[in-house]
């Protein structure tokens, strides 16, 4: 039981990880590709976007498994593999996460979707789909490992209090957000 909880405490630093990823990925398009000056793409009032954080919870459960633990030619012949169901994933959890931000705030933030040429509703696109995919690949083959060796390095203590901190503020945060929705 108690090692579940040091699990959960995990997955949950780990989403709140790279939920702030996600926000700091959406700011830099915006502001250095785009050049459109600066707008916080969260819709929390944190410097998250919690889809990324779903989204990358859904590869760690879904698609990690496949090359986690293999050897470096293993991961190398599932590549396509893995960037094929990131791409399917993200794309799903996007297509997902719009219309339920629609339901609660009357709208999405990424409705520019509609200026690519292979869009649903502006909802989803091709281009940032293929982005996912990429993406997820650079997210499963380096960087969640390098977090994972991270966090087994901190003692339960330490992961505590950086859990507790973290989910107190992100709670906060959820609150607020419900509260002024609903408001």
């Amino acid at each position: 039981m108690e090692y579940n909880i040091y699990r959960l405490k995990k997955y949950f630093l780990y989403f709140l990880t790279y939920s702030v990823i996600g926000w700091i990925y959406e700011v830099f398009l915006e502001v250095v590709v785009y050049r459109w000056g600066y707008s916080d793409r969260g819709v929390l009032f944190g410097p998250y976007c919690p889809v990324y954080g779903i989204g990358a919870l859904i590869f760690i459960f879904l698609v990690y498994p496949v090359i986690k633990n293999k050897d470096i030619k293993r991961k190398i012949m599932y590549l396509p593999v893995v960037f094929l169901l990131c791409l399917i994933s993200a794309t799903v959890t996007e297509l997902i996460a719009s219309y339920v931000c629609e339901f609660m705030t009357g709208t999405w933030q990424w409705k520019t979707y509609a200026d690519y040429k292979y869009n649903f509703q502006a909802r989803i696109a091709l281009s940032p789909s293929i982005r996912f995919g990429i993406g997820g690949v650079v997210f499963l083959y380096a960087i969640q490992p390098l977090l994972e060796k991270i966090t087994d390095m901190m003692n339960k203590r330490t992961l505590d209090i950086l859990f507790y901190i973290t989910a107190v503020v992100f709670t906060v945060d959820m609150v607020c957000f419900i509260a002024g929705s609903v408001l």
